[in-house]
């Protein structure tokens, strides 16, 4: 089928594009809401704009529409980003990175009724670990770019998801509750390369921005 993918740029909805792709999906576009709310309750906000360049990496093209992100009014454009997707690429479906958000799932599930279109969830209820592992199997180079629970702090942002992090998130899972992949929106994250891009990203330059007492956001400055 020709989908559509709602890419954050992080690795779930990056992920859930590469399995769609694997099972023989063509991937038509990527669909990207930049929120001016940074707590947004739809839509992943850290290093959003650089998801251009992702897509310039893979050679999918990209939809951005931007979005107040008020909480249920936000729906309204991801319909309308949506609708713009069928018309111009004639997608049949919609690929989300959902995990364990009912949020999210429920309300996706909703647009794509009303509009038709099959939606695919290919990581609805992973385990987190075996999840994390797999990244790492598929070469998915993926960073944090934002933090926003104890005792996650500003020395976490930029780290890699890697064997060492991935016993650290076991730690705290255990110690603080803390999702190791970052479902209960602990942490969120970026792709700089994945199996689908033709070549990685690089970072030229970041800034970091304090959000609370423990809320960390990094915005990166990606190239080719």
């Amino acid at each position: 089928m020709k989908l559509a993918v709602l890419f954050s740029g992080g690795k779930d909805s990056t992920y859930a594009m590469y399995r769609a792709n694997k099972v023989g999906h063509e991937i038509s576009c990527l669909i990207s809401l930049v929120s001016e709310n940074k707590n947004s309750f739809m839509f992943h906000t850290p290093s959003i704009s650089a998801t251009e360049f992702q897509a310039r990496a893979m050679n999918i093209p990209l939809l951005i529409k931007k979005t107040k992100g008020i909480k249920e009014k936000e729906l309204a454009d991801l319909t309308s980003a949506i609708k713009e997707a069928i018309k111009k690429y004639k997608i049949e479906g919609i690929v989300t990175g959902a995990v364990e958000s009912a949020y999210q799932a429920s309300r996706i599930q909703k647009i794509c009724d009303k509009l038709g279109l099959e939606c695919f969830n290919p990581l609805w209820q992973r385990d987190e670990l075996s999840y994390l592992n797999e990244l790492i199997k598929n070469k998915f180079k993926a960073i944090i770019v934002g933090v926003f629970a104890y005792p996650l702090n500003q020395s976490w942002l930029g780290r890699v998801i890697d064997n060492d992090f991935i016993r650290e998130v076991s730690v705290l899972k255990e110690k603080y509750k803390i999702h190791p992949a970052g479902e209960g929106g602990e942490f969120e994250t970026f792709v700089l390369d994945c199996p689908m891009f033709k070549k990685p990203l690089k970072i030229k330059s970041f800034k970091d921005f304090k959000e609370g007492e423990n809320a960390w956001r990094r915005e990166a400055y990606v190239g080719l």
